[in-house]
């Protein structure tokens, strides 16, 4: 009668348990689920008297000096209505809630605005406040959600009016920037305006080309 193989036992150390297996399938929660790829081909624009987006885009301005931001979107956006800010939510509620209370409601109204406006399809320039990527980041992927093309500019001031918390981002934004990196933050275009290309643009439009 033939002997039956003996049963090889295996040792296994004590770094190597725990690895995923095929006995061992993964379940759904065990790791939170990835955001949505918003990356897209990016195209660096040169400076021009008269800017021109579509209608129905995201056009977000963004300065280290946020004054500036709103000074130039009002100075040359044709469509005013589009033109939004922390700056005219936080006015209009001047008065009518508490100073505690008045950052929180104006940010909560602005995010209402963004999103009806682009569940609209309607234009919208949003002057935002410093250079802070996760401020960038919460309104690209709102109009990404809704299929909405965007785009950014970046407003250079003096070196002396650029915060010192804010020069290192200043640099890393300029530089990736000027490098067409910014697809990967999800803007289709991309325009970078220092003291005399910021003066010589006259109107920024939302308009869909001329048919010749």
């Amino acid at each position: 009668m033939p002997t039956p193989p003996s049963v090889r036992s295996v040792k296994i150390g004590s770094d190597e348990r725990g690895g995923w297996t095929s006995e061992r399938p993964r379940r759904e929660g065990d790791a939170p689920p990835r955001p949505v790829d918003v990356s897209t081909r990016c195209r660096v624009l040169a400076p021009s008297e008269r800017l021109r987006y579509s209608p129905g885009n995201l056009l977000l301005i963004v300065s280290a000096d946020a004054s500036e931001s709103v000074r130039f979107a009002e100075r040359v956006v044709e469509e005013r209505g589009a033109v939004l800010s922390l700056a005219k939510v936080r006015a209009l509620l001047a008065g009518r809630v508490t100073a505690e209370e008045i950052e929180a409601r104006a940010r909560e109204l602005l995010d209402a605005a963004v999103l009806k406006r682009l569940s609209e399809n309607h234009t919208i320039v949003l002057a935002l406040e410093g250079l802070d990527a996760e401020e960038r980041e919460r309104y690209v992927r709102l109009a990404h959600g809704l299929k909405r093309p965007r785009h950014l500019i970046l407003l250079e001031v003096p070196r002396e009016q650029v915060p010192e918390q804010e020069r290192a981002m200043l640099n890393e934004l300029r530089r990736a920037l000027d490098a067409g990196e910014l697809g990967l933050e999800g803007f289709q275009t991309t325009l970078r305006l220092s003291g005399g290309a910021m003066a010589e643009v006259k109107r920024i439009a939302f308009q869909w080309p001329r048919e010749d």
